[in-house]
């Protein structure tokens, strides 16, 4: 049984949906997290309650999870293109290939023991804003865009 969007939002942050200061709660528990998939936990609870619920959990009745979660993020990717196409009125595709490169780790980052949290926030903070940033970057000098 899924969750309400209020009781999820204050899971990952630890405030009541709406709560005063709730965005600055969010970038600390995003940034301090101890791996690039708890980042993702902690990102923009709002967003993806409703990935989750929409597109990861359907996915991931008929696909492995990992698929499932890396589709989610191509799914994301591809819903902020659109909204950028619209925005701008011309066709721009730059989240989709970099949200799955970034989605690519996140499963890396699942199955790999990779987490750093017994390193202090500042660090943590800047591994998570590096890994974001490489994303992009290859995404960019790879090509990938179109």
């Amino acid at each position: 049984m899924a969750i309400s969007l209020g009781l999820y939002v204050k899971k990952r942050t630890g405030l009541p949906l709406g709560a005063k200061g709730s965005l600055g709660q969010m970038l600390r528990r995003a940034f301090g997290a101890d791996s690039f998939d708890r980042f993702w936990v902690h990102w923009n609870p709002i967003f993806s309650y409703y990935l989750g619920y929409r597109l990861y959990r359907p996915l991931a009745r008929y696909i492995p999870a990992a698929l499932a979660l890396w589709l989610t993020f191509v799914g994301c990717g591809a819903l902020h293109d659109a909204v950028t196409m619209l925005v701008r009125g011309s066709g721009a595709f730059l989240f989709t290939p970099w949200f799955a490169l970034m989605g690519l780790l996140v499963a890396l980052s699942k199955t790999l023991p990779l987490g750093y949290g017994a390193s202090p926030f500042w660090l943590r903070a800047l591994i998570n804003l590096t890994l974001i940033a490489l994303c992009l970057v290859l995404v960019l000098a790879l090509g990938l865009t179109f």
